[in-house]
Protein backbone atom coordinates (compact mmCIF):
# COMPACT_ATOMS: atom_id res chain seq x y z
CA UNK A 1 0.00 0.00 0.00
CA UNK A 2 2.03 3.16 -1.04
CA UNK A 3 0.67 6.15 1.07
CA UNK A 4 0.06 9.73 -0.14
CA UNK A 5 -1.25 8.70 -3.87
CA UNK A 6 -3.98 10.73 -2.92
CA UNK A 7 -1.56 13.93 -3.05
CA UNK A 8 -0.61 13.34 -6.95
CA UNK A 9 -2.40 15.21 -9.54
CA UNK A 10 -6.09 14.14 -11.37
CA UNK A 11 -5.62 16.13 -13.99
CA UNK A 12 -4.60 14.29 -17.55
CA UNK A 13 -4.48 16.70 -20.79
CA UNK A 14 -3.43 15.89 -24.41
CA UNK A 15 0.46 16.75 -25.25
CA UNK A 16 1.42 16.49 -21.36
CA UNK A 17 4.30 14.89 -21.31
CA UNK A 18 4.81 10.88 -20.34
CA UNK A 19 8.18 9.93 -20.10
CA UNK A 20 11.29 7.89 -18.17
CA UNK A 21 13.31 10.38 -16.28
CA UNK A 22 16.98 10.87 -15.71
CA UNK A 23 16.52 11.21 -11.86
CA UNK A 24 15.54 7.47 -11.93
CA UNK A 25 18.70 6.10 -13.98
CA UNK A 26 20.30 6.66 -17.43
CA UNK A 27 18.27 7.99 -20.43
CA UNK A 28 18.62 8.27 -24.34
CA UNK A 29 17.63 11.32 -25.75
CA UNK A 30 18.42 9.98 -29.17
CA UNK A 31 15.93 7.80 -29.25
CA UNK A 32 13.13 9.77 -28.99
CA UNK A 33 11.19 7.10 -27.08
CA UNK A 34 9.79 9.82 -25.15
CA UNK A 35 5.33 9.75 -24.93
CA UNK A 36 3.08 12.00 -24.84
CA UNK A 37 -0.73 11.71 -24.36
CA UNK A 38 -2.83 11.62 -27.09
CA UNK A 39 -6.37 13.30 -28.20
CA UNK A 40 -8.03 10.61 -27.03
CA UNK A 41 -7.21 9.67 -23.52
CA UNK A 42 -5.57 7.80 -22.06
CA UNK A 43 -4.03 7.05 -25.95
CA UNK A 44 -0.28 7.57 -25.82
CA UNK A 45 1.91 8.98 -28.96
CA UNK A 46 5.92 7.85 -28.64
CA UNK A 47 7.72 10.36 -30.69
CA UNK A 48 10.05 7.76 -32.22
CA UNK A 49 11.29 9.69 -35.79
CA UNK A 50 7.95 7.59 -36.79
CA UNK A 51 5.51 7.92 -34.33
CA UNK A 52 4.00 4.68 -32.62
CA UNK A 53 0.43 5.16 -30.93
CA UNK A 54 -0.33 3.07 -27.54
CA UNK A 55 -4.37 2.68 -28.25
CA UNK A 56 -6.05 2.05 -24.52
CA UNK A 57 -9.76 1.05 -24.01
CA UNK A 58 -11.16 1.96 -20.64
CA UNK A 59 -14.27 1.20 -19.25
CA UNK A 60 -17.36 4.11 -19.68
CA UNK A 61 -16.85 4.43 -15.63
CA UNK A 62 -13.01 4.73 -15.52
CA UNK A 63 -11.12 7.75 -14.45
CA UNK A 64 -7.90 9.73 -13.53
CA UNK A 65 -6.85 8.35 -9.84
CA UNK A 66 -3.51 9.95 -10.24
CA UNK A 67 -0.47 10.96 -12.90
CA UNK A 68 2.34 12.07 -13.19
CA UNK A 69 5.40 12.40 -15.96
CA UNK A 70 6.14 8.76 -15.15
CA UNK A 71 3.26 7.22 -13.73
CA UNK A 72 -0.44 6.99 -14.28
CA UNK A 73 -3.58 4.96 -13.18
CA UNK A 74 -7.10 4.85 -14.03
CA UNK A 75 -10.11 3.31 -12.03
CA UNK A 76 -12.98 2.16 -11.82
CA UNK A 77 -15.80 -0.38 -11.28
CA UNK A 78 -13.98 -3.27 -12.65
CA UNK A 79 -10.85 -2.61 -11.32
CA UNK A 80 -7.74 -0.24 -12.80
CA UNK A 81 -5.16 0.40 -15.20
CA UNK A 82 -1.91 0.97 -14.15
CA UNK A 83 1.08 2.80 -16.40
CA UNK A 84 4.56 2.86 -15.01
CA UNK A 85 8.24 3.22 -16.80
CA UNK A 86 10.82 0.92 -16.27
CA UNK A 87 13.15 2.05 -17.64
CA UNK A 88 14.13 4.46 -20.76
CA UNK A 89 13.05 1.98 -22.94
CA UNK A 90 10.36 0.43 -21.31
CA UNK A 91 6.60 1.27 -19.93
CA UNK A 92 5.17 -1.54 -17.87
CA UNK A 93 1.32 -2.00 -17.54
CA UNK A 94 -1.15 -3.81 -15.50
CA UNK A 95 -4.95 -3.79 -16.50
CA UNK A 96 -7.99 -5.17 -15.32
CA UNK A 97 -10.87 -7.29 -17.33
CA UNK A 98 -11.93 -4.88 -20.18
CA UNK A 99 -9.33 -2.87 -20.75
CA UNK A 100 -7.96 -3.10 -24.35
CA UNK A 101 -4.44 -2.43 -25.21
CA UNK A 102 -3.07 -2.13 -29.01
CA UNK A 103 0.13 -0.77 -30.58
CA UNK A 104 0.38 0.39 -34.06
CA UNK A 105 2.25 3.67 -36.05
CA UNK A 106 0.55 6.71 -35.84
CA UNK A 107 0.31 7.37 -39.38
CA UNK A 108 -0.59 3.97 -40.73
CA UNK A 109 -0.61 4.99 -43.90
CA UNK A 110 2.41 6.79 -44.15
CA UNK A 111 4.61 4.45 -42.24
CA UNK A 112 3.68 1.92 -44.86
CA UNK A 113 4.27 3.83 -47.69
CA UNK A 114 8.12 4.16 -45.97
CA UNK A 115 8.26 0.76 -45.38
CA UNK A 116 7.34 0.24 -41.65
CA UNK A 117 5.89 -3.08 -40.91
CA UNK A 118 3.88 -4.04 -38.08
CA UNK A 119 4.21 -7.85 -37.09
CA UNK A 120 1.71 -9.85 -35.01
CA UNK A 121 3.18 -12.81 -33.09
CA UNK A 122 1.26 -14.79 -30.04
CA UNK A 123 1.67 -12.31 -27.39
CA UNK A 124 3.66 -10.14 -29.09
CA UNK A 125 2.73 -6.62 -31.42
CA UNK A 126 5.64 -5.92 -33.12
CA UNK A 127 7.05 -2.46 -35.09
CA UNK A 128 9.80 -2.00 -37.10
CA UNK A 129 11.26 1.24 -39.06
CA UNK A 130 13.62 0.40 -41.33
CA UNK A 131 14.60 3.75 -41.99
CA UNK A 132 15.18 5.07 -38.54
CA UNK A 133 16.63 1.51 -37.55
CA UNK A 134 14.54 0.58 -34.74
CA UNK A 135 11.73 -1.30 -32.85
CA UNK A 136 9.26 -1.06 -30.86
CA UNK A 137 7.12 -3.88 -29.23
CA UNK A 138 3.99 -4.71 -27.20
CA UNK A 139 3.83 -8.30 -24.92
CA UNK A 140 0.67 -8.72 -22.85
CA UNK A 141 0.25 -11.81 -21.11
CA UNK A 142 -2.80 -11.78 -18.66
CA UNK A 143 -3.36 -8.63 -17.06
CA UNK A 144 0.15 -7.72 -17.37
CA UNK A 145 1.77 -5.72 -20.74
CA UNK A 146 4.69 -3.74 -21.58
CA UNK A 147 6.00 -1.66 -24.60
CA UNK A 148 9.99 -1.73 -25.06
CA UNK A 149 12.09 0.02 -27.60
CA UNK A 150 15.32 -1.74 -29.42
CA UNK A 151 17.54 -1.27 -32.04
CA UNK A 152 16.59 -5.10 -33.01
CA UNK A 153 13.59 -7.33 -32.51
CA UNK A 154 15.52 -9.28 -30.39
CA UNK A 155 16.40 -6.35 -27.98
CA UNK A 156 12.72 -4.56 -27.69
CA UNK A 157 11.24 -8.43 -27.54
CA UNK A 158 13.44 -9.08 -24.32
CA UNK A 159 13.07 -5.64 -22.65
CA UNK A 160 9.14 -5.75 -22.92
CA UNK A 161 9.16 -9.74 -21.34
CA UNK A 162 11.19 -8.52 -18.86
CA UNK A 163 8.87 -5.34 -18.38
CA UNK A 164 6.28 -7.60 -17.52
CA UNK A 165 7.50 -9.30 -14.56
CA UNK A 166 8.05 -6.26 -12.82
CA UNK A 167 6.65 -5.18 -9.68
CA UNK A 168 4.32 -2.62 -10.50
CA UNK A 169 3.92 -1.65 -6.84
CA UNK A 170 7.62 -0.99 -6.01
CA UNK A 171 7.73 0.89 -9.70
CA UNK A 172 5.27 2.90 -8.65
CA UNK A 173 6.78 4.05 -5.19
CA UNK A 174 10.08 4.29 -6.55
CA UNK A 175 8.54 7.34 -9.06
CA UNK A 176 6.41 9.06 -7.31
CA UNK A 177 9.03 8.97 -4.20
CA UNK A 178 10.42 12.41 -4.76
CA UNK A 179 6.79 13.98 -5.11
CA UNK A 180 5.80 12.53 -2.26
CA UNK A 181 8.68 13.48 -0.27
CA UNK A 182 7.56 17.49 -0.91
CA UNK A 183 6.19 19.27 2.15
CA UNK A 184 2.50 19.38 2.09
CA UNK A 185 0.99 22.70 1.26
CA UNK A 186 -2.41 23.22 3.18
CA UNK A 187 -4.69 23.82 0.31
CA UNK A 188 -5.19 20.49 -1.59
CA UNK A 189 -6.23 22.19 -5.05
CA UNK A 190 -2.22 24.38 -4.70
CA UNK A 191 -0.62 20.64 -3.08
CA UNK A 192 -1.73 18.95 -6.42
CA UNK A 193 -0.63 21.47 -8.56
CA UNK A 194 2.66 21.35 -6.88
CA UNK A 195 2.97 17.96 -7.27
CA UNK A 196 2.08 18.65 -11.59
CA UNK A 197 4.77 20.89 -11.96
CA UNK A 198 7.93 18.72 -9.83
CA UNK A 199 6.43 15.86 -11.99
CA UNK A 200 7.14 17.99 -15.43
CA UNK A 201 10.17 19.09 -13.48
CA UNK A 202 10.98 15.61 -13.27
CA UNK A 203 10.54 14.08 -16.47
CA UNK A 204 12.24 17.12 -17.97
CA UNK A 205 15.39 16.24 -15.98
CA UNK A 206 17.90 14.21 -17.87
CA UNK A 207 20.73 11.72 -16.71
CA UNK A 208 24.09 11.82 -18.39
CA UNK A 209 24.48 11.03 -22.13
CA UNK A 210 26.55 11.27 -25.23
CA UNK A 211 28.23 14.79 -24.40
CA UNK A 212 26.49 15.89 -21.42
CA UNK A 213 29.06 14.51 -18.58
CA UNK A 214 26.21 15.06 -15.80
CA UNK A 215 22.57 15.56 -15.58
CA UNK A 216 20.80 18.31 -17.77
CA UNK A 217 17.22 19.46 -18.00
CA UNK A 218 15.40 20.61 -21.24
CA UNK A 219 12.92 22.81 -21.77
CA UNK A 220 10.24 19.96 -23.18
CA UNK A 221 11.59 16.25 -24.02
CA UNK A 222 8.82 17.30 -27.20
CA UNK A 223 10.06 19.38 -29.32
CA UNK A 224 13.13 20.77 -28.00
CA UNK A 225 14.79 17.89 -26.22
CA UNK A 226 18.12 19.92 -26.15
CA UNK A 227 19.64 22.10 -23.25
CA UNK A 228 18.94 25.36 -22.93
CA UNK A 229 20.99 28.19 -21.47
CA UNK A 230 18.48 30.61 -19.40
CA UNK A 231 16.12 27.82 -19.29
CA UNK A 232 18.40 26.02 -17.50
CA UNK A 233 18.86 28.28 -14.68
CA UNK A 234 14.79 28.89 -14.29
CA UNK A 235 15.04 25.10 -13.84
CA UNK A 236 17.63 25.31 -11.10
CA UNK A 237 16.10 27.60 -8.85
CA UNK A 238 13.37 24.98 -7.91
CA UNK A 239 15.43 22.29 -8.43
CA UNK A 240 17.16 23.74 -5.34
CA UNK A 241 14.72 22.80 -2.98
CA UNK A 242 14.05 19.17 -4.05
CA UNK A 243 18.09 18.47 -4.92
CA UNK A 244 20.59 21.14 -5.40
CA UNK A 245 22.81 18.90 -5.73
CA UNK A 246 21.35 17.66 -9.03
CA UNK A 247 20.49 21.32 -9.48
CA UNK A 248 24.42 22.16 -9.27
CA UNK A 249 24.97 19.43 -11.71
CA UNK A 250 22.72 20.62 -14.07
CA UNK A 251 23.87 23.96 -13.92
CA UNK A 252 27.74 23.00 -14.60
CA UNK A 253 26.57 20.77 -17.74
CA UNK A 254 25.73 24.18 -19.22
CA UNK A 255 29.14 26.00 -17.96
CA UNK A 256 30.98 23.11 -19.47
CA UNK A 257 29.69 23.89 -22.89
CA UNK A 258 31.51 27.36 -23.08
CA UNK A 259 33.72 27.85 -26.30
CA UNK A 260 36.83 28.05 -26.02
CA UNK A 261 36.55 32.02 -26.70
CA UNK A 262 34.20 32.09 -23.90
CA UNK A 263 30.82 32.55 -25.37
CA UNK A 264 28.50 29.86 -24.30
CA UNK A 265 26.00 28.49 -26.94
CA UNK A 266 22.14 29.32 -25.99
CA UNK A 267 21.31 25.78 -27.31
CA UNK A 268 23.30 22.30 -27.16
CA UNK A 269 21.92 18.83 -28.22
CA UNK A 270 23.09 15.54 -27.22
CA UNK A 271 24.87 15.07 -30.11
CA UNK A 272 27.18 18.32 -29.53
CA UNK A 273 25.34 20.56 -32.10
CA UNK A 274 25.60 24.37 -30.58
CA UNK A 275 23.77 27.45 -32.13
CA UNK A 276 26.04 30.29 -32.74
CA UNK A 277 24.03 32.61 -30.88
CA UNK A 278 23.81 32.77 -26.55
CA UNK A 279 20.58 33.89 -24.20
CA UNK A 280 20.71 36.01 -21.24
CA UNK A 281 23.36 35.83 -18.95
CA UNK A 282 22.04 34.82 -15.70
CA UNK A 283 24.14 31.78 -14.90
CA UNK A 284 26.05 33.57 -12.04
CA UNK A 285 22.76 34.26 -10.18
CA UNK A 286 21.87 30.82 -10.83
CA UNK A 287 24.84 29.30 -9.15
CA UNK A 288 24.87 31.89 -6.12
CA UNK A 289 21.12 30.78 -5.59
CA UNK A 290 22.25 26.85 -5.71
CA UNK A 291 25.31 27.98 -3.25
CA UNK A 292 22.50 29.29 -0.68
CA UNK A 293 21.30 26.00 -0.98
CA UNK A 294 23.65 23.12 -1.30
CA UNK A 295 26.31 25.54 0.49
CA UNK A 296 29.59 24.38 -1.29
CA UNK A 297 32.03 26.84 -2.14
CA UNK A 298 33.59 24.17 -3.66
CA UNK A 299 31.21 24.37 -6.50
CA UNK A 300 31.54 28.53 -6.99
CA UNK A 301 35.19 27.71 -7.38
CA UNK A 302 34.70 25.54 -10.64
CA UNK A 303 32.19 27.73 -11.83
CA UNK A 304 34.15 30.72 -11.37
CA UNK A 305 36.48 30.71 -14.37
CA UNK A 306 33.47 29.65 -16.32
CA UNK A 307 31.29 32.26 -15.32
CA UNK A 308 34.00 35.30 -15.79
CA UNK A 309 34.92 34.40 -19.31
CA UNK A 310 31.65 34.26 -20.37
CA UNK A 311 30.95 37.87 -18.94
CA UNK A 312 33.81 39.40 -20.31
CA UNK A 313 33.05 37.65 -23.74
CA UNK A 314 29.40 39.17 -23.55
CA UNK A 315 31.30 42.69 -22.98
CA UNK A 316 33.61 42.68 -25.61
CA UNK A 317 31.71 41.34 -28.06
CA UNK A 318 28.01 42.64 -27.61
CA UNK A 319 28.60 46.41 -27.05
CA UNK A 320 29.15 46.76 -30.96
CA UNK A 321 28.65 50.70 -30.81
CA UNK A 322 31.07 51.08 -27.74
CA UNK A 323 28.91 53.15 -25.74
CA UNK A 324 29.04 51.34 -23.08
CA UNK A 325 25.70 49.45 -23.27
CA UNK A 326 25.01 45.59 -24.52
CA UNK A 327 23.34 44.96 -27.63
CA UNK A 328 21.71 41.48 -28.49
CA UNK A 329 22.37 39.67 -31.71
CA UNK A 330 19.27 40.58 -34.57
CA UNK A 331 18.91 37.33 -37.13
CA UNK A 332 17.14 38.21 -40.32
CA UNK A 333 14.33 35.73 -39.77
CA UNK A 334 10.97 38.16 -38.92
CA UNK A 335 9.98 34.91 -36.68
CA UNK A 336 12.69 34.98 -34.68
CA UNK A 337 14.77 38.35 -34.63
CA UNK A 338 16.52 37.70 -31.53
CA UNK A 339 16.72 34.40 -30.57
CA UNK A 340 19.42 35.30 -28.36
CA UNK A 341 17.47 37.71 -26.09
CA UNK A 342 15.09 34.99 -25.15
CA UNK A 343 12.17 37.27 -26.38
CA UNK A 344 12.57 35.46 -30.47
CA UNK A 345 9.65 37.40 -32.17
CA UNK A 346 9.08 40.50 -29.55
CA UNK A 347 8.32 43.66 -31.52
CA UNK A 348 11.01 44.84 -29.58
CA UNK A 349 13.07 43.78 -32.21
CA UNK A 350 10.84 44.54 -35.38
CA UNK A 351 12.62 47.12 -37.72
CA UNK A 352 15.29 44.45 -37.48
CA UNK A 353 18.30 46.63 -36.07
CA UNK A 354 20.75 46.70 -32.62
CA UNK A 355 19.35 48.09 -30.14
CA UNK A 356 20.84 48.78 -26.07
CA UNK A 357 18.48 46.39 -24.68
CA UNK A 358 17.18 47.23 -21.47
CA UNK A 359 16.86 43.37 -20.11
CA UNK A 360 20.90 42.76 -21.47
CA UNK A 361 21.98 45.05 -19.63
CA UNK A 362 19.95 44.71 -16.26
CA UNK A 363 20.70 40.81 -16.69
CA UNK A 364 24.21 41.67 -17.33
CA UNK A 365 24.57 44.43 -14.07
CA UNK A 366 23.08 41.52 -12.01
CA UNK A 367 25.04 38.36 -13.11
CA UNK A 368 27.92 40.89 -12.75
CA UNK A 369 27.04 42.00 -8.96
CA UNK A 370 26.80 38.15 -8.32
CA UNK A 371 29.99 37.18 -9.83
CA UNK A 372 30.99 39.77 -7.45
CA UNK A 373 29.37 37.89 -4.34
CA UNK A 374 31.02 35.15 -5.59
CA UNK A 375 34.61 35.99 -6.29
CA UNK A 376 34.01 37.84 -2.35
CA UNK A 377 33.11 34.28 -0.62
CA UNK A 378 36.12 32.87 -2.40
CA UNK A 379 38.21 35.82 -0.79
CA UNK A 380 38.83 37.40 -4.35
CA UNK A 381 38.52 40.66 -3.09
CA UNK A 382 40.41 42.15 -5.67
CA UNK A 383 38.28 40.17 -8.66
CA UNK A 384 35.33 40.91 -6.22
CA UNK A 385 35.65 44.93 -6.35
CA UNK A 386 36.36 44.47 -10.06
CA UNK A 387 33.00 42.75 -10.90
CA UNK A 388 30.96 44.89 -8.18
CA UNK A 389 32.42 48.21 -9.78
CA UNK A 390 31.17 47.17 -13.30
CA UNK A 391 28.03 46.04 -12.23
CA UNK A 392 27.53 49.47 -10.62
CA UNK A 393 28.75 51.62 -13.43
CA UNK A 394 26.18 49.84 -15.99
CA UNK A 395 23.53 49.95 -13.29
CA UNK A 396 24.12 53.86 -13.31
CA UNK A 397 23.94 54.11 -17.04
CA UNK A 398 21.14 52.11 -17.31
CA UNK A 399 19.33 54.53 -15.44
CA UNK A 400 20.43 57.52 -16.89
CA UNK A 401 20.13 56.66 -20.39
CA UNK A 402 17.47 54.25 -21.07
CA UNK A 403 14.56 55.76 -18.33
CA UNK A 404 11.75 58.02 -20.56
CA UNK A 405 11.41 61.01 -17.97
CA UNK A 406 8.44 60.96 -19.48
CA UNK A 407 7.03 57.74 -19.37
CA UNK A 408 8.00 56.95 -16.15
CA UNK A 409 9.47 54.00 -17.96
CA UNK A 410 12.35 51.89 -19.13
CA UNK A 411 12.71 51.52 -22.77
CA UNK A 412 14.95 49.96 -25.80
CA UNK A 413 17.76 52.84 -26.58
CA UNK A 414 17.76 53.08 -30.77
CA UNK A 415 20.79 53.38 -32.98
CA UNK A 416 19.86 56.75 -33.98
CA UNK A 417 19.84 57.70 -29.90
CA UNK A 418 16.24 57.98 -29.03
CA UNK A 419 14.09 55.81 -27.21
CA UNK A 420 12.38 52.99 -28.47
CA UNK A 421 8.38 53.36 -28.79
CA UNK A 422 7.65 49.66 -27.69
CA UNK A 423 6.73 49.18 -24.12
CA UNK A 424 7.75 45.99 -23.30
CA UNK A 425 7.94 43.43 -20.02
CA UNK A 426 11.85 44.25 -19.77
CA UNK A 427 11.28 47.45 -18.66
CA UNK A 428 10.13 46.65 -15.97
CA UNK A 429 13.55 44.76 -15.05
CA UNK A 430 15.31 47.35 -13.56
CA UNK A 431 13.48 46.65 -10.46
CA UNK A 432 15.59 44.06 -9.86
CA UNK A 433 18.35 46.77 -9.86
CA UNK A 434 20.54 48.01 -6.66
CA UNK A 435 20.02 51.72 -5.83
CA UNK A 436 16.80 52.69 -8.40
CA UNK A 437 15.71 55.50 -7.76
CA UNK A 438 12.11 55.99 -5.87
CA UNK A 439 10.91 58.27 -8.37
CA UNK A 440 11.81 55.13 -10.82
CA UNK A 441 10.29 52.47 -8.74
CA UNK A 442 7.11 54.40 -8.29
CA UNK A 443 6.81 55.43 -12.17
CA UNK A 444 7.04 51.62 -12.98
CA UNK A 445 4.39 50.45 -9.97
CA UNK A 446 2.16 53.17 -11.97
CA UNK A 447 2.72 51.09 -15.18
CA UNK A 448 2.10 47.51 -13.75
CA UNK A 449 -1.18 48.64 -12.96
CA UNK A 450 -2.24 51.19 -15.45
CA UNK A 451 -4.80 49.22 -17.07
CA UNK A 452 -4.57 50.80 -20.41
CA UNK A 453 -0.74 48.98 -20.47
CA UNK A 454 0.28 46.40 -18.40
CA UNK A 455 -2.86 45.55 -16.39
CA UNK A 456 -4.72 42.89 -17.45
CA UNK A 457 -6.77 40.23 -16.37
CA UNK A 458 -3.51 37.81 -16.55
CA UNK A 459 -0.39 40.09 -16.22
CA UNK A 460 2.31 40.73 -16.78
CA UNK A 461 1.71 41.11 -20.73
CA UNK A 462 4.94 40.50 -22.56
CA UNK A 463 4.23 43.83 -24.62
CA UNK A 464 1.36 46.51 -23.39
CA UNK A 465 -1.95 46.36 -24.53
CA UNK A 466 -1.60 49.86 -25.70
CA UNK A 467 1.02 48.51 -28.38
CA UNK A 468 -0.63 48.07 -31.95
CA UNK A 469 1.46 44.94 -32.42
CA UNK A 470 -0.13 43.39 -29.21
CA UNK A 471 -1.86 40.18 -29.92
CA UNK A 472 -1.65 36.20 -28.65
CA UNK A 473 1.73 35.29 -30.44
CA UNK A 474 4.40 34.53 -27.95
CA UNK A 475 6.48 37.68 -27.16
CA UNK A 476 4.36 39.90 -28.52
CA UNK A 477 1.36 40.09 -25.60
CA UNK A 478 1.36 36.85 -23.72
CA UNK A 479 2.25 36.65 -20.19
CA UNK A 480 5.31 34.11 -19.47
CA UNK A 481 5.90 33.22 -16.03
CA UNK A 482 9.31 34.09 -15.91
CA UNK A 483 8.97 37.22 -16.51
CA UNK A 484 6.43 37.56 -13.72
CA UNK A 485 8.83 36.09 -11.39
CA UNK A 486 11.42 38.96 -12.42
CA UNK A 487 8.83 41.29 -11.15
CA UNK A 488 8.31 39.99 -8.18
CA UNK A 489 11.90 39.86 -7.16
CA UNK A 490 12.34 43.42 -8.54
CA UNK A 491 9.39 44.27 -6.29
CA UNK A 492 10.57 42.64 -3.32
CA UNK A 493 13.98 44.40 -4.00
CA UNK A 494 12.48 47.76 -4.04
CA UNK A 495 10.17 47.27 -0.77
CA UNK A 496 6.82 47.03 -2.75
CA UNK A 497 5.94 43.94 -1.22
CA UNK A 498 2.36 44.26 -1.51
CA UNK A 499 2.86 44.42 -5.03
CA UNK A 500 4.85 41.54 -5.09
CA UNK A 501 2.39 39.21 -3.43
CA UNK A 502 -0.55 40.35 -5.33
CA UNK A 503 1.59 39.54 -8.66
CA UNK A 504 2.53 36.34 -7.24
CA UNK A 505 -0.83 34.69 -6.35
CA UNK A 506 -2.36 36.26 -9.76
CA UNK A 507 0.78 34.43 -11.43
CA UNK A 508 0.05 31.04 -9.37
CA UNK A 509 -3.71 31.17 -10.17
CA UNK A 510 -3.48 31.58 -13.84
CA UNK A 511 -1.06 28.25 -13.99
CA UNK A 512 -3.97 26.77 -11.82
CA UNK A 513 -6.73 27.37 -13.92
CA UNK A 514 -5.45 26.22 -17.13
CA UNK A 515 -3.62 23.20 -15.48
CA UNK A 516 -7.36 22.34 -13.82
CA UNK A 517 -8.94 23.10 -17.90
CA UNK A 518 -6.31 21.06 -19.58
CA UNK A 519 -4.01 18.68 -17.07
CA UNK A 520 -0.81 20.63 -18.65
CA UNK A 521 1.08 23.59 -17.94
CA UNK A 522 1.71 25.76 -20.82
CA UNK A 523 4.23 27.84 -22.15
CA UNK A 524 2.80 31.13 -22.19
CA UNK A 525 -0.57 32.51 -21.41
CA UNK A 526 -3.18 35.27 -23.08
CA UNK A 527 -2.60 38.04 -20.91
CA UNK A 528 -6.02 39.34 -21.41
CA UNK A 529 -7.50 35.80 -20.49
CA UNK A 530 -9.62 35.81 -24.04
CA UNK A 531 -8.07 32.88 -25.80
CA UNK A 532 -7.26 29.83 -24.13
CA UNK A 533 -3.58 28.73 -24.52
CA UNK A 534 -4.25 25.52 -26.66
CA UNK A 535 -5.48 28.61 -29.15
CA UNK A 536 -2.60 31.26 -29.09
CA UNK A 537 -0.87 31.70 -31.80
CA UNK A 538 3.01 30.74 -31.87
CA UNK A 539 4.95 32.71 -34.22
CA UNK A 540 2.48 32.32 -36.61
CA UNK A 541 -1.11 31.29 -36.42
CA UNK A 542 -2.69 28.69 -34.29
CA UNK A 543 -3.08 25.07 -36.71
CA UNK A 544 -5.89 22.80 -35.95
CA UNK A 545 -5.79 19.40 -35.51
CA UNK A 546 -3.31 19.78 -32.57
CA UNK A 547 0.48 17.85 -34.28
CA UNK A 548 3.46 19.38 -32.66
CA UNK A 549 5.29 18.04 -35.54
CA UNK A 550 3.11 19.94 -37.91
CA UNK A 551 3.19 23.07 -35.83
CA UNK A 552 4.26 24.06 -32.50
CA UNK A 553 1.87 25.62 -30.25
CA UNK A 554 2.20 27.01 -26.77
CA UNK A 555 4.30 24.40 -25.24
CA UNK A 556 2.46 21.60 -22.97
CA UNK A 557 4.14 20.54 -19.75
CA UNK A 558 7.01 23.81 -20.54
CA UNK A 559 9.81 22.89 -17.54
CA UNK A 560 10.19 27.04 -16.39
CA UNK A 561 6.13 27.30 -16.27
CA UNK A 562 6.70 24.45 -14.07
CA UNK A 563 10.10 25.28 -12.25
CA UNK A 564 9.04 28.67 -11.45
CA UNK A 565 5.36 27.64 -10.27
CA UNK A 566 6.76 25.22 -8.31
CA UNK A 567 9.21 27.93 -6.59
CA UNK A 568 6.80 30.12 -5.74
CA UNK A 569 4.33 27.75 -4.13
CA UNK A 570 7.79 26.68 -2.20
CA UNK A 571 9.17 29.40 -1.12
CA UNK A 572 9.76 31.22 2.33
CA UNK A 573 9.05 34.94 1.49
CA UNK A 574 12.67 35.68 2.58
CA UNK A 575 14.09 38.08 0.31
Amino acid sequence: MILGLERLPDRIGEGGIFAFSGMDGPTHTASRFVGTWGERLPDLLFHTPRRRKLSVGLPADFSVAYVTGDVCSWAGAAGALTLAYTHWHTLAGEACEGCSIALGFAEEAAAAAAGAETEAAPGLTLTRDPQAGDWVVLARQEHRFAVSFGVSREEAVARAQAGMSVSMEETVAERVASCLRLPKLPDPALDRLLQKCVSVMKVNTLAAEAGMKQHWSTPDRVPHRDMWLWDTVFHSLAMNALDPELSCQCLFTMLEAQQEDGMIPHQISVSGRRSSITQPPILAWGMWENFRHLGKPEALAYALPYLERYLEWSLQHRDVNGNGLLEWAIAGDVMCRSGESGMDNSSRFDKGVKVDAVDFNVFMARDMYYLSLICRELEQEEKAAFWARHAEELSQRIQTRLWSETDKFYYDLEPEGGLSPVKAVSGFLPLLLDNLPEQHTEGLVRMLKDPLHFLTPCPVPSIAVSQPEWGTDMWRGPTWINMNVFIILGLRKQGRREEAEWLKQRTIGLVQKYYLKYGVVFEYYDSTDRVDPVDCDRKGPRRKPYDIRVKTDSIRDYHWTAALTALLLLEEDTN
